[in-house]
């Protein structure tokens, strides 16, 4: 890896922990829903991946954002996306597609709640 690819990736929200476990939890997302049916692709796969990706999408803009109160706007909006992708997840696991990895998955968006609830409501 280049130094400079590597000043890239140590910086900013690429370091924060949150946003880490965020692109796991997206990683994971697709790795579960390429075994869904194929006529979901514009259903429950869409929207999973969606919701998944808002959740490290809004972390990095949050990051960025100069002011106390965009930086909790956009904390929350991940929160709220964590919030879809449980209830996503939920109906995945109810119609039979998501089994397997329901429980490490369900964890993960438990683990990334906690830190976005911190994040978003600071003492």
């Amino acid at each position: 890896m280049s130094d400079e690819r590597r000043k890239i990736q140590e910086s900013g929200h690429r370091k924060l922990i949150v946003w880490q476990k965020a692109m796991g939890l997206v990683l994971a997302i697709y790795d579960l829903t390429k075994s869904f049916p194929k006529d979901e692709i514009y259903g429950l796969t869409s929207q999973l991946r969606r919701a998944a990706v808002s959740i490290p999408s809004n972390i990095a803009e949050g990051s960025r954002r100069k002011t106390e109160k965009d930086r909790m706007h956009f904390y929350a909006m991940a929160l709220g996306s964590v919030s879809e992708v449980e209830t996503q997840i939920e109906i995945a696991e109810r119609v039979g597609y998501a089994h397997e990895k329901y429980i490490i998955i369900n964890a993960l968006l438990d683990e990334l709640a906690r830190m976005l609830n911190r994040m978003s409501h600071p003492e």
